[in-house]
């Protein structure tokens, strides 16, 4: 797949196939800004935010002293240690930009003290992330990911996760592709390419949605290409509907062609609106009429087109001058919004709709039946547990 990809970055497009692309609508696609990526609940907010709740309620009338006594133990002529449980305690106090900030000064010198008297299991990385993100502050969380002082305490995906997604709700499409090259410099555990992270970072070309994000996400899907990473199919999804929107509708195709699953609603439509824009609408009657032969009594899950995405094919069909064509079209269209298949949500919307559960990893822990090792909501590493995969419905699957 790399080497066709390659292929078709360096081929010039015909002239008939640039007459075609320089007409698509930029904005068919990009419409909505939708706020969240992923959930806040399979980000591990709300139990964050229960946690909190919790622990004011436990410190409510010894709080104020509390923040006393850390303000007076972050001094730089105190001798005094700040322990985990300090820091625990302070990072769910966090009320206001004073009590974020000494958090802050806590973890700068709890990063400083021995390590060999930290006999817990306890990880703040995510946690933190997790407060910054609460109280939205994209800047200071950004700040202390590249601090020096604060070397190691973030060096888990799902703080990496925290940090993009949090920048990713602020719009900060361009600093997340600038964290990526510091992430992927990591490897942790093995992997240059955790798969969330890279769910995260296409988005962000999606947003930016101009010729050099198209650009940069193009070299990053071939350097995953190279070196075996398969990506989960959100990425995917937003990788083609970037090369789409930038009137590249022949590589979009190429790169929902690594999708295991055709059937899955987003790849369906995008692969249906680029071929019906470079012509190939002999290819997308048969998409067309599947979703209808799909439909028994059986199947509790309806299967849909987007709106926009049937008028752009409409359109072509209308410029291709082909009765036949035409006739086709029009009787297969008819159907599919007698029987429900039409969908008034927009590609865009959907391509960016919220991530509610991380998606099945198939790689060979998965295949073992077990639960890679992660954090909870408090920090603690989790052991793996046994878990039975079932087969999501495809409304899982939007």
């Amino acid at each position: 797949m790399a080497n066709t990809l390659l292929t078709l970055l360096r081929k010039p497009l015909t002239n008939s196939l640039l007459s075609k692309t320089n007409n698509i609508s930029l904005t068919s696609l990009y419409i909505q800004d939708v706020k969240y990526l992923f959930s806040k609940a399979s980000l591990g907010l709300d139990g964050f935010s229960q946690q909190s709740e919790k622990i004011k309620l436990q410190l409510n009338n010894i709080a104020d002293k509390f923040r006393e006594k850390m303000s007076e133990y972050v001094t730089i002529d105190s001798k005094n240690m700040i322990f985990t449980e300090d820091l625990k305690n302070m990072v769910h106090l966090t009320e206001n930009d004073q009590d974020i900030q000494l958090t802050v000064e806590m973890l700068k010198k709890y990063n400083k003290q021995n390590k060999s008297l930290r006999f817990g299991n306890y990880v703040f990385g995510p946690v933190v992330m997790r407060m910054f993100y609460v109280h939205n502050k994209p800047d200071l969380a950004l700040e202390c990911f590249k601090s020096e002082e604060l070397t190691g305490i973030f060096d888990q995906h799902i703080s990496f996760q925290l940090l993009l997604d949090l920048l990713y709700e602020n719009q900060r499409y361009q600093e997340m592709l600038d964290v990526f090259q510091i992430i992927s410099e990591k490897q942790l555990e093995g992997q240059k390419y955790p798969k969330n992270v890279i769910v995260l970072i296409l988005a962000a070309c999606y947003k930016l949605n101009n010729q050099e994000s198209l650009d940069w996400a193009l070299k990053l899907w071939t350097q995953l290409s190279e070196v075996g990473h398969i990506p989960m199919r959100r990425a995917s999804t937003f990788c083609a509907g970037l090369a789409f929107n930038q009137g590249k509708p022949d590589i979009a195709l190429e790169i929902l062609s690594s999708v295991r699953n055709q059937n899955y609603t987003t790849v369906r439509n995008l692969k249906v609106v680029a071929l019906a824009e470079i012509g190939r609408l002999d290819d997308v009657i048969p998409i067309l009429k599947f979703v209808l032969s799909d439909d028994t009594p059986q199947n509790e899950n309806v299967h849909t087109f987007n709106r926009d995405v049937l008028e752009k094919v409409k359109q072509a069909v209308s410029k291709s001058n082909n009765p036949e064509i035409t006739l086709e079209f029009n009787r297969v269209e008819q159907m599919l919004i007698k029987q429900g298949h039409v969908s008034q949500t927009s590609l865009d919307e959907q391509l960016c709709s919220e991530i509610q559960r991380p998606p099945i990893n198939r790689d060979f822990r998965a295949q073992q039946n077990f639960q890679p090792r992660g954090f909870n909501n408090e920090g603690f590493q989790q052991r793996p547990r046994r878990i039975n995969y079932q087969r999501p419905g495809l409304s899982e699957l939007v």
